[in-house]
């Protein structure tokens, strides 16, 4: 690469660690720990002062993000192909806020996440990428959300995770809306792994073992329950606990585990630990038909609920059943994808409802990007093997794919704001699978915009999106105004003073969707669009929520040039007296018949109260 741009503020801080290095890639690296310190006190060493990568998230998250192709990357030879990330050419820089859980709070300090942000601010970052994020606090709480602001406030486009609390509605983190947020979904590839029973009956499971069993030899296969000790429960051996399971029962055997109780690592370590040959782990119905690919210690695979199901009645009827676990192979364009993975965090949005979150979802699931060389593939000290390349999995490996792509469009738009950039991604976005059916979850029922957003991120239709919602700074700061804080909560985003005008209405801020939480009767909702594509005329198509009327005024914009903003209004309105106890979904389309400009609508009626 060319010598780093001369604007680069930033620098390597090496702290205690002399072999760091940054390059003409890696341009900034630092690290963050003075409110974790002050903390921990003694428990923090000089070994911790270094922007060194030790948990592999930091590195996997960053090649995600900003990685250059690679080729012959894989893990076990499963995935092998060339790897990138989604700005391949772009300079990255590492911030380190969070820290090993040596301590009972959280190892990210609200402390060290500001100074973190600042940082990056000052250095001179594009995009912050932070696959960060707990359970929803209000924005004056909020570290993400303050030092985010800032961050906006200097035209830097910030994507954070939605966060890994999933199917629980009200989960969804970061619900600030001038950040991307990001949900978690599958892609069309899967490391399949076959457990074959003695009747011939064939189940496909997932898997990364780096150990395969004898090709073509059988097993007896017991439950992990069979194979308890005497003073531990049926349900723990299940889980495959550690100490719950008994040599003499479990030796030579394929292990039946069930999810949950102990991580999926751990529960080769405990059968292999007792003589087992390998283990089957079996969903639970929350899971449904989304399976992890891990690098197991032992031969494993993962199945899902249903098949777990056949699995155990045949092991449980059969005197002496057998398997075999066939060796992982690499499965390309598996259908239906993406699919919404079920941990991915759900709305509706508690800190403010009238704001939909998720804005996108984006590949999440059994991800392979970079790692780091301290620790084995599965985190555990047992785990001796180093790996270039790993498999994650969660919001954190989404988040980092909408960064890439929000670089290519700064580099192909760079007078575009944030807000601006945001639109482009959400209203381009598609809501079907590569089935062309609706995107479902793991138990394949239709998932809805508080699980996907927009939709499924497409990156080749952001770069033209026609038309953009757009939002400045004091869009925001009105924003933050309406939510009733007082000067000094005001004070964090601002940095200084800022006079609040008259309170707006939350649904009128200029998003790329439409939420409407409380709906009595009828609601007028107005928004403005911006011509950034060649001129044309766009029509209204509405796709309106069950028993609500949707009208848009006018129906027909004609924007002549560059830069024209147009506004229209939206009615929706209740039909009749049989309105929806829940929320329902609808979408607003305008097209020239070359772009789709696409934001869901979301809407929940409110019964009078008599």
């Amino acid at each position: 690469m060319g010598p780093i741009p001369s604007r680069w503020k930033g620098t390597c801080q090496t702290g205690s660690d002399p072999t760091f290095r940054c390059n003409r890639k890696l341009i900034g690296a630092r690290y963050f720990i003075k409110g974790f310190a002050a903390e921990a006190g003694a428990l923090v060493t000089s070994k911790f002062y270094t922007p060194r990568d030790t948990l592999g998230h930091g590195s996997h998250t960053l090649s995600t993000a900003g990685g250059n192709f690679v080729e012959g990357a894989n893990i076990f030879g499963y995935g092998n192909g060339t790897a990138k990330g989604g700005s391949p050419r772009a300079r990255v820089a590492a911030y380190k806020a969070c820290w090993p859980p040596i301590i009972p709070s959280d190892s990210c300090t609200d402390a060290d996440v500001l100074a973190a942000f600042d940082m990056a601010i000052h250095d001179g970052v594009d995009v912050l990428s932070v696959s960060m994020g707990g359970l929803p606090v209000p924005y004056a709480q909020d570290s993400i959300a303050i030092g985010s602001f800032h961050a906006i406030k200097h035209g830097i486009v910030v994507v954070t995770s939605g966060g890994n609390s999933g199917a629980y509605p009200g989960t969804i983190a970061n619900t600030a809306p001038w950040l991307i947020t990001v949900g978690a979904s599958t892609i069309d590839r899967e490391f399949s792994s076959y457990i074959v029973l003695g009747n011939n009956k064939r189940y496909r499971g997932v898997s990364l073992s780096s150990k395969a069993l004898p090709k073509g030899k059988s097993f007896p296969i017991i439950t992990g329950a069979s194979a308890k000790v005497a003073n531990a429960t049926a349900q723990e051996a299940n889980f495959c606990i550690e100490g719950t399971l008994d040599p003499k029962k479990a030796k030579g055997t394929i292990l039946v585990c069930h999810i949950g109780g102990s991580p999926a690592f751990n529960k080769c370590t405990q059968a292999t630990s007792v003589g087992a040959v390998g283990i089957v782990i079996l969903n639970s119905a929350f899971f449904g038909n989304e399976m992890y690919a891990e690098p197991y210690l032992c031969p494993a695979t993962h199945i899902s609920y249903s098949d777990g199901l056949q699995v155990s009645s045949y092991v449980n009827s059969t005197r002496k059943a057998t398997a075999y676990i066939t060796r992982p192979t690499t499965e390309l364009e598996t259908k239906p994808a993406p699919v919404m993975a079920a941990f991915s965090s759900i709305g509706p949005n508690r800190v403010t409802p009238e704001i939909l979150k998720p804005d996108i979802t984006a590949p999440g699931v059994s991800i392979l990007a970079a790692y780091t060389g301290v620790q084995g593939p599965t985190e555990t000290d047992l785990d001796n093997r180093r790996v270039k390349f790993n498999t994650m999995t969660g919001t954190s490996m989404s988040c980092p794919h909408v960064a890439g792509v929000v670089g290519l469009l700064k580099t192909l738009h760079p007078t575009w704001s944030p807000a601006a950039i945001k639109s482009a991604i959400m209203t381009s976005a598609r809501t079907r699978d590569n089935t062309i059916n609706p995107m479902t979850n793991s138990t394949h029922l239709k998932a809805s915009p508080f699980a996907y957003g927009s939709g499924h991120i497409w990156p080749n239709r952001a770069m033209d999106p026609g038309l953009v919602y757009d939002l400045t700074i004091d869009d925001y700061m009105n924003f933050l105004c309406a939510q009733g804080y007082n000067k000094t909560q005001i004070s964090f985003f601002t940095q200084g003073h800022f006079k609040c005008p008259e309170p707006i209405s939350f649904s009128n801020l200029n998003l790329p969707s439409i939420t409407v939480p409380k709906l009595k009767g009828s609601i007028v909702v107005t928004r403005t669009l911006k011509n950034v594509g060649s001129p044309g005329t766009y029509k209204a198509h509405i796709r309106s929520p069950v028993a609500i009327t949707v009208v848009v005024e006018p129906n027909t914009l004609e924007f002549k040039k560059i830069g024209e903003e147009k506004s229209f209004k939206i009615t929706l309105k209740v039909k009749g007296h049989k309105a929806p106890k829940d929320y329902v979904f609808g979408h607003l389309i305008w097209s020239d018949k070359k772009h789709y400009v696409r934001s869901p609508i979301v809407v929940k009626v409110t019964k009078n109260v008599r």
